[in-house]
């Protein structure tokens, strides 16, 4: 199984960018997918998760009302839109496919994950 993700850059505070992932080798509607992330110096924390059909969709506190999850199972790829960026929102961002077909939001019960990709937000 291959998740790689992509979109990630620089941006000022305030912008926006639409990270993605592309998955492989899995059958990709089954199963929930999740996005984490990690700053310098701090554990991985969740971000948004998303079920298999995309009916249910939860959020991370710190970026409710401004980040979106989606998928698209017929091109086998999940994106995370993120607007009005926050310095705090500076991260590696994971893309990760959770076990079971609803998401669990726990860093435990992922299979598989991607590389990350770098989110810079400059203030």
């Amino acid at each position: 199984v291959q998740l790689v993700e992509s979109g990630g850059g620089l941006v000022q505070a305030g912008g926006s960018l639409r990270l993605s992932c592309a998955a492989s080798g899995r059958t990709f509607s089954r199963y929930a997918m999740e996005w984490f992330r990690q700053a310098p110096g701090k554990e991985r924390e969740f971000v948004a998760t998303i079920s298999w059909s995309g009916s249910n969709r939860f959020y991370a506190d710190s970026v409710k009302g401004r980040f979106a999850i989606s998928r698209d199972n017929a091109k086998n790829t999940v994106a995370l839109e993120m607007n009005s960026l926050k310095p705090e929102d500076t991260a590696v961002y994971y893309c990760a496919s959770a076990g079971n077909s609803y998401g669990s939001r726990e860093i435990r019960d992922m299979d598989y994950w991607g590389k990350g990709t770098q989110v810079t937000v400059s203030s």
